[in-house]
């Protein structure tokens, strides 16, 4: 069966087909992070796949992981091209290294995860809380419900976490 929402406007729909999406945000619905785990190399994959990124292994299990990590990179919005964004703009979108392994398969290689940035109840961020976020800032997933057995992994500002004096902003105009 397949899953259809709506979250600011925009449509949001998972086909009955997408097994991996499906358990993924079954997870999420239940404000719980998963990630699959290959069974041939023991390494973490994201987003959610059918075969193994490392080794091509067709094998998984759903393991719970952290959502804490530290931002790599983010965009930040300023137009919105949907309507329904235009009042939360600026807004920023992030992609962020889980603390979760980090390292691996490679010294150079982490997980990365993206996701808005949103107040610690899921909401789309203010302008001044999009000010303080910059690369190194230290963030954790947050989910925001959408519909019923629907909900979308974002993230916030760790507050519990050791912040970076000044995080790397790209210049303002």
């Amino acid at each position: 069966m397949s899953l259809v929402a709506h979250y600011l406007g925009m449509s949001l729909t998972l086909d009955d087909l997408d097994a991996e999406n499906l358990a993924y945000f079954k997870y999420c619905a239940a404000h719980d992070f998963h990630l699959q785990r290959c069974e041939d190399c023991n390494l973490l994959r994201y987003p959610p796949t059918t075969a193994c990124p490392w080794c091509s292994g067709a094998k998984s299990t759903w393991q719970p992981v952290p959502g804490r990590g530290v931002v790599h990179s983010y965009t930040e919005v300023h137009h919105a091209i949907q309507p329904a964004f235009k009042a939360h703009t600026p807004y920023q979108v992030l992609l962020v290294d889980l603390d979760t392994q980090k390292g691996r398969p490679s010294e150079h290689e982490c997980l990365r995860v993206v996701g808005n940035l949103t107040t610690a109840e899921g909401q789309l961020a203010p302008a001044d809380m999009v000010k303080r976020v910059g690369i190194g800032t230290r963030v954790r997933m947050v989910f925001a419900d959408v519909a019923a057995g629907l909900a979308l992994p974002h993230w916030t500002i760790d507050e519990s976490a050791v912040q970076p004096q000044k995080p790397w902003r790209y210049p303002q105009e």
